[in-house]
């Protein structure tokens, strides 16, 4: 199949936009939300005219020298500062409807200790690793009774590889994002990653399950590379079919749906995207490149 036979490209293609994340975690990383660093966010609408960033942002900065204020849609502010108590509350609410002079509602107003937000971001990590963990020890299990050409453990190590594709390439599109718009990243992009990993471990084994029930019924009367090109073209319509339905979807979401959901939406988006790329153009080619390596050395040991 022209996939296989192409698949140096799709490397070179993944390895550029992994390359790019990489760097762009190491020049900016990061923004984290208040889920992390701790904080106060707020969302206020207004329902008359909004009032200019010009008159609301001196009014927070008596509160909060640090506020970060962002427009979203026409009516609508949110608001990051530091922890506030009841007190501050009532002033901040007082400042955002400018001393009663506008019209406002609080659709959200939310408050994380410094405490809780080093632990969310502990519990992230811990999730995600043993997210991972449990998807490797499952396909090396289900797989066991694979030995040639390429064993068992060799396939759960091309799924750790395309999950951390999938991971990272998100991951550095924030990083960029967050650089140049302001995006941040907390708990519900976590919980994005997570979906990201489940979705992708899912095309990755279907595929892979493919490749073990056509290695079963040929045996050695085929080439390894021809076996894996015939099961990448019999899950080829059914991976595309299935992430376009779900991608679809999203993007309908993030353009109707509320501003809340609309970076965890983004994130589903890119991973999912990334994650069948990964599954049909990187995860099974790398059985075909593996299984050369293997033969190149086998030869190389017979001389």
């Amino acid at each position: 199949m022209w996939i296989i036979n192409n698949r140096e490209i799709f490397y070179g293609i993944s390895i550029a936009l992994v390359a790019a994340s990489v760097v762009s975690l190491a020049i900016w990383g990061l923004e984290p939300g208040i889920d992390f660093t701790g904080g106060t966010l707020v969302e206020v609408a207004y329902q008359d005219t909004r009032p200019s960033m010009d008159s609301v942002i001196p009014a927070l900065s008596a509160i909060d020298p640090a506020v970060s204020v962002r427009p979203s849609g026409s009516d609508e502010f949110f608001v990051r500062m530091k922890t506030v108590d009841q007190a501050g509350k009532e002033a901040v609410m007082n400042a955002l409807s400018m001393n009663g002079t506008a019209s406002t509602t609080i659709k959200s107003f939310d408050s994380v200790g410094p405490v809780l937000g080093a632990e969310a971001l502990r519990k992230a990590w811990v999730s995600v690793i043993l997210v991972i963990l449990g998807i490797v020890l499952y396909i090396t299990f289900a797989f066991r009774k694979v030995s040639k050409p390429v064993s068992s453990w060799k396939y759960g190590l091309i799924a750790v590889s395309s999950l951390i594709h999938d991971v990272i390439i998100p991951v550095g599109a924030f990083s960029i994002l967050g650089h140049y718009l302001g995006y941040e990243v907390d708990t519900l992009f976590v919980t994005a990653l997570l979906v990201i990993l489940g979705f992708s471990v899912h095309n990755t084994i279907v595929v892979f399950d493919r490749v073990r029930e056509n290695i079963r019924l040929t045996g050695d009367r085929e080439p390894f590379s021809d076996i894996v090109g015939k099961s990448v073209a019999q899950t080829f319509t059914r991976s595309m079919n299935t992430s376009a339905t779900v991608v679809i979807a999203l993007v309908v979401l993030l353009i109707l749906g509320s501003e809340t959901t609309a970076h965890f939406t983004l994130a589903l988006i890119i991973g999912i995207v990334a994650g069948t790329w990964s599954s049909v153009f990187i995860g099974s080619p790398l059985l075909v490149t593996i299984e050369k390596w293997q033969s190149k050395k086998d030869k190389s040991r017979l001389r």
